[in-house]
């Protein structure tokens, strides 16, 4: 059984039905029993923010809140994902009390919601399925990261 954390970016494509999300099925089957994925409160967010913003059409909309329907959504008011948050932000920073960033690394600064994202994969000891290489800075430190190209040539098989 794998957990897997579905980023905004992965869910997109999702909604817009389009190749890189056969390929995620294809390839990593998240939510392929005994396999689970879900998404964090802040990626429904952030999709419904771009749904308003973008004026998506009611089938768009309609397939995001299927999709919502259908995956665990995991909330923020669990008290290890508040502490993970500071965690993460801290080490970003380089500031972390006792886990230092590798040698000849620079801190990062990571947007507040994809620090909740990664809060909620590394509480959920579960991988990232990404379209961000933001978060590949916090891969084997804090959970594993896939990453995704958007731009490059997939192939699935059916």
């Amino acid at each position: 059984m794998a957990r897997f954390v579905l980023d905004t970016g992965i869910l997109l494509h999702y909604v817009r039905r389009s190749l890189l999300s056969e390929f995620v099925d294809a390839t990593h089957s998240p939510s392929k029993p005994p396999n689970i994925a879900c998404a964090s409160i802040v990626t429904v967010a952030e999709l419904s923010a771009l749904a308003m913003r973008l004026n998506w059409g009611a089938g768009k909309v309609e397939r995001l809140e299927d999709l919502v329907r259908k995956i665990p959504i995991v909330e923020i008011r669990h008290g290890a994902l508040v502490s993970r948050f500071a965690e993460i932000d801290a080490y970003c920073l380089g500031r972390h009390p006792t886990m230092k960033l590798p040698a000849h690394t620079s801190s990062q600064s990571l947007g507040d919601n994809d620090i909740w994202i990664a809060a909620t994969t590394s509480v959920l000891q579960a991988t990232l399925l990404s379209t961000d290489k933001d978060f590949l800075f916090l891969d084997k430190v804090f959970f594993d990261v896939i990453y995704i190209d958007p731009q490059s040539n997939l192939n699935v098989s059916h």
